[in-house]
């Protein structure tokens, strides 16, 4: 589950200050406060105030911000429980107090689980309809290499009667004999 991010820059600009990103918010899933330090160091308090405590809580509450530095403090959420939305406030502090920011907090029931039947884990396809040359192949009794082989020997006894019309005399006739007994020859060696 991923989280929810809050992102508060800490002394930009001038000493003690807080910026958030966000005034308000809204989730069932835990949340990160990143707090990012820029021109001086300073402590940093987060507390959560109204009812938050009943389904929220921050295990280490205090940190020390350098300069340039990210510190990420985690905001653990349990959602799974409630009923009704509860809302509150996550206050960060700084400078011992002197500057806070609220951020107005509301966390939600979680949504229900779905649950998903097993059958739905496998896909539901239909088998591909064959091409033409498996569908020969399948007329034949035999693989898609000798249906290939059938219709290039088609094709070739085709080009070679054409050329022996064509031209005519003897040696088209002995020239259409060579191509259809070589036909013949190669589907022989393909089916044995």
């Amino acid at each position: 589950m991923r989280d929810t991010e809050i992102t508060v820059h800490v002394n930009r600009g001038s000493a003690n200050t807080l910026e958030a990103d966000l005034e308000s918010l809204q989730t069932h899933r835990r949340i990160s406060v990143v707090l990012r330090g820029h021109e001086r160091p300073a402590h940093v308090h987060c507390r959560l105030g109204g009812d938050l405590d009943r389904a929220a809580s921050i295990d280490a509450p205090n940190y020390y911000i350098e300069p340039e530095d990210v510190t990420v403090v985690p905001v653990a959420v349990d959602s799974d429980h409630l009923d009704d939305p509860i809302s509150g406030e996550l206050e960060i502090l700084t400078g011992y107090g002197s500057e806070s920011l609220e951020i107005d907090l509301t966390i939600v029931p979680s949504p229900a689980d779905v649950e998903i039947d097993n059958s739905l884990a496998t896909p539901d396809r239909s088998p591909p309809e064959p091409t033409t040359i498996e569908r020969i192949a399948e007329a034949f009794g035999h693989g898609a290499s000798t249906a290939g082989v059938l219709v290039l020997g088609v094709l070739a006894l085709a080009i070679a009667a054409m050329t022996a019309a064509t031209i005519g005399g003897l040696v088209a006739l002995v020239g259409l004999g060579i191509v259809a007994g070589g036909v013949v020859v190669a589907l022989w060696l393909l089916v044995h």
